[in-house]
């Protein structure tokens, strides 16, 4: 391997790392909205998959995700939200990743991000409803009504979530995208 793709993968690593720390912190950012509160990192999450594709987002999404439950005390949980918050990565990344990596975007190339960004956002509803419903069933041992209750209660704030995150991340890359562009970054990561 060359010294250029050394530096490449190094700074690609260091990229993901710091997209880890920003979704870490952005998981303590909530905003009060229709009796819930809107969460930023799902949006984080949506945009580590337009920034670095499937496979770094999901690695950025999840890490960060991840040691925001270690650190706040829901360590039990951490390796389902790992894999809960790194598959929006996951979603988008697949969906509009190349897209958004094109030299000049173009209108097929934002409709990909944006439904990249909703299905990746809904993806998580999507694995949140099932990992309420499976640790409804078997760990608090709920009936199949406590569980519909349970799941209606939780579905609006999720589809709001989702929506704020299918809004939101596709606003901040496009904010994002010039910037890293004209400082030589985008290329990079």
């Amino acid at each position: 391997m060359s010294a250029a793709q050394n530096h490449q993968k190094t700074l690609r690593i260091c990229f993901i790392g710091l997209m880890s720390a920003i979704v870490f912190v952005v998981n303590y950012l909530r905003i009060p909205f229709m009796g819930t509160q809107l969460h930023m990192t799902n949006a984080l999450c949506v945009l580590c998959g337009l920034l670095f594709g499937p496979g770094g987002g999901f690695l950025a999404a999840g890490i960060g995700s991840g040691l925001y439950d270690i650190v706040g005390g829901y360590g039990a949980e951490c390796i389902i939200t790992f894999i809960n918050k790194g598959m929006i990565a996951v979603v988008a990344g697949l969906i509009a990743g190349r897209a958004a990596h094109d030299r000049q975007l173009t209108r097929a190339d934002h409709v990909k991000i944006i439904v990249g960004s909703a299905l990746g956002a809904l993806t998580y509803v999507a694995l949140y409803m099932l990992k309420t419903t499976v640790a409804g069933l078997f760990i608090d041992g709920l009936t199949t009504d406590a569980l519909a209750v349970k799941l209606t209660s939780k579905l609006p704030g999720s589809l709001m979530n989702a929506a704020f995150a299918a809004i939101a991340a596709p606003l901040l890359f496009s904010a994002l995208r010039p910037a890293l562009k004209g400082a030589g970054l985008f290329d990079k990561m």
